[in-house]
């Protein structure tokens, strides 16, 4: 199996944020994990990439299991994190924090090569690239903190709110992004509230309501869910 949670529960001090959660997926695909705000999709992700240790439960990757170890350890088996607000290095440049996406490589020469491909896929950050990441927008800054996360060369992205603030037509920017990054052969994981954007890129969802899977299935299967009409898709 290339990925899979088994059981997972996470805690904060006496909260129980995630109440045994079950994921798999293959190789290859977008999984989304869609839920209001509170219900635990971040903590998900924070619990892969070794930022929250799970108090229970099981994160395997490739066959190995991760769950303990750091998000150094992590990154180096091939998983990338953008996480939720960008995190950008707002002092440094976006070459700079580019470069700092790749802080685990030694190659410099595929480094350059790499940061050229994020050029090509954003050419915005080529004409930004000596401008301090303050100063770009919102859209933009979601372009760098993808285009950090994927000079990693990530097997397995983790996607935290891509699409908070942004305007509608950036929406739309970024689900071209996530399509496109995908079908370089890059499998995501994408926490996404904006159900309708999450339903139209991936292959596989989950709904997670109050730190429990309360629904999941392919994604033309929710979109059809009377549930997710309801509450997710105004319907």
């Amino acid at each position: 199996m290339f990925f899979e949670l088994k059981s997972l529960f996470v805690h904060y001090e006496k909260i129980e944020a995630l109440k045994g959660v079950s994921l798999v997926s293959e190789e290859g695909l977008v999984i989304a994990i869609m839920g209001a705000n509170g219900a635990g999709k971040s903590t998900i992700l924070k619990a892969i990439f070794g930022l929250k240790r799970p108090s229970g439960g099981e994160v395997w990757f490739r066959n190995q299991r991760i769950d303990g170890k750091s998000p150094r350890q992590i990154a180096r088996l091939g998983i990338g994190y953008v996480p939720e607000g960008k995190r950008l290095f707002l002092q440094m440049t976006v070459l700079e924090n580019l470069l700092m996406g790749a802080y685990l490589r030694k190659d410099k020469r595929e480094v350059n090569e790499d940061i050229d491909h994020v050029y090509e896929r954003f050419p915005i950050l080529k004409q930004r690239r000596y401008q301090l990441s303050r100063n770009l927008s919102g859209g933009e800054q979601q372009m760098l903190a993808t285009g950090r996360a994927l000079m990693a060369r990530p097997r397995l992205l983790l996607m935290d709110e891509p699409t908070l603030g942004l305007s509608p037509i950036m929406v739309q920017e970024i689900a071209r992004i996530i399509r496109d990054i995908n079908k370089e052969g890059v499998s995501i994981i994408l926490v996404e509230q904006n159900a309708r954007l999450a339903l139209s890129v991936a292959h596989k969802g989950y709904v997670l309501e109050t730190g429990s899977i309360v629904l999941q299935g392919s994604s033309q299967e929710l979109a059809h869910s009377e549930h997710i009409k309801r509450a997710y898709l105004g319907g």
